[in-house]
């Protein structure tokens, strides 16, 4: 059964949020919650925490899996960064975008697109997002916990534990939190492209 963690969305404990980041360095997935959805994530590193997230979504290999970072130099490790890329990033995060980059060769092939070798970037506006990835001091791999055949993710943290009690092991309760998919930019030539338009307006940016 997995742990049931309450975390105050503005006002986390940081004990809790070590007890997160102690099951995730031991091989675990966790839920999670960002500021567009509730998620679900593992170490980099560990292959196994990855392919039971792929069966939980039941994701193929062309799936653009996503990075969570603390800041654009954690960034620059895995995803290839010019000029532009950093003035856009910078000025439109921490917000509910996903960048996705040419990942360099610290990006696991596991985590990159199969055909385009890009991966997912992500900067979110969450307190308790902010505070794991800080904590293990790694990018947290994350997949959003969009259950197979559904559109939506799951965003009422009582109907997670009822539906991936067994499957995870540790669901972070931070209260409901409605789904609005992120804003994603495609930045693996010279100018970005808006993939999607989420969440956040960028208007601007075209």
């Amino acid at each position: 059964m997995a742990q049931f963690i309450s975390i105050h969305p503005k006002d986390h404990q940081p004990r809790l949020i070590k007890r997160c980041v102690e099951t995730l360095r031991a091989g675990g997935v966790i839920v999670y919650p960002t500021d567009s959805a509730y998620a679900l994530g593992c170490t980099i590193d560990n292959k196994q925490a990855l392919e039971r997230i792929r069966r939980i979504r039941r994701l193929d290999e062309d799936h653009n899996f996503t990075l969570v970072c603390i800041d654009i130099a954690q960034i620059s490790t895995f995803a290839k960064i010019n000029n532009e890329c950093f003035r856009l990033i910078k000025s439109v995060t921490p917000g509910p975008f996903t960048f996705i980059l040419t990942a360099t060769r610290e990006t696991p092939k596991r985590l990159q697109h199969s055909k385009r070798k890009t991966i997912g970037i992500r900067l979110p506006d969450d307190p308790i997002t902010a505070a794991l990835v800080a904590e293990l001091e790694e990018p947290l791999f994350s997949s959003t916990l969009i259950m197979p055949g559904e559109d939506e993710a799951m965003a009422d943290p009582e109907d997670i534990r009822d539906r991936l009690d067994k499957e995870v092991d540790v669901i972070i309760d931070a209260g409901v939190v409605p789904y609005e998919p992120t804003t994603i930019i495609g930045f693996t030539g010279e100018f970005p492209e808006i993939i999607r338009q989420g969440k956040a307006n960028v208007e601007h940016l075209r």
